[in-house]
């Protein structure tokens, strides 16, 4: 083999692993591991988020639509299919979908607002935190009722105990019992599968 061949061979093997990686990857995502999750938004988070940017042309709303893409990717997870598809192939296709939702709520908001331009940002990084959402989300939506509308409430709608107590007729204790029961179970699996830093 000539010295001008071998680049040639080298960039064409590299190109043959890169593919067996990503098709492992795409069997990995499907399968439902976590991991598969958080290396697929480092290696294609930044597309998503440039397909969305030169749509869109605003910072926050590419920001939004890729964390968007990776939640839906992930709970949608059972659709994917690697013998059908690649993975970035995959995400791209959310992309696209998910930008379309976004031209059509601003133009929707227009209409309601009286048509004001979107304002250009400067373009920032991605969300390194869009990952851990995901994941949260995952879990909360594995654990059974009450616990999870106790977590919720506790969490996202920032309700205090006696108040959820309230809203879900529950005894006090019983609330205080399935929250300090949720995130234990919840920090347990997390650190089993490597999830926490």
């Amino acid at each position: 083999m000539s010295a001008s061949e071998q680049p040639t061979v080298r960039a064409s093997a590299a190109r043959d692993e890169d593919r067996e990686a990503v098709d492992r990857l795409g069997l990995a995502f499907a399968a439902g591991d976590e991991a598969a999750v958080r290396e697929a938004y480092e290696r294609w988070s930044a597309l998503v988020h440039t397909i969305a940017l030169r749509s869109l042309g605003t910072v926050a709303e590419a920001e939004e639509v890729t964390q968007q893409v990776f939640v839906d990717a992930w709970r949608s997870r059972h659709r994917f299919d690697p013998s059908r598809a690649r993975l970035p192939a995959w995400l791209v296709g959310i992309t696209r979908h998910a930008v379309a939702d976004a031209h059509e709520r601003r133009a929707r908001d227009r209409r309601l607002s009286g048509a004001v331009p979107p304002v250009r940002e400067s373009v920032g990084a991605a969300d390194d935190r869009v990952v851990d959402r995901v994941l949260v989300a995952d879990e909360l939506a594995r654990l059974g009722d009450p616990q999870r509308t106790i977590l919720r409430l506790a969490f996202y709608d920032d309700l205090t105990h006696d108040q959820i107590a309230t809203r879900l007729d529950l005894p006090l204790g019983t609330v205080k019992s399935h929250l300090r029961r949720s995130l234990a179970r919840l920090r347990t699996r997390w650190e089993v599968d490597g999830a926490l830093r």
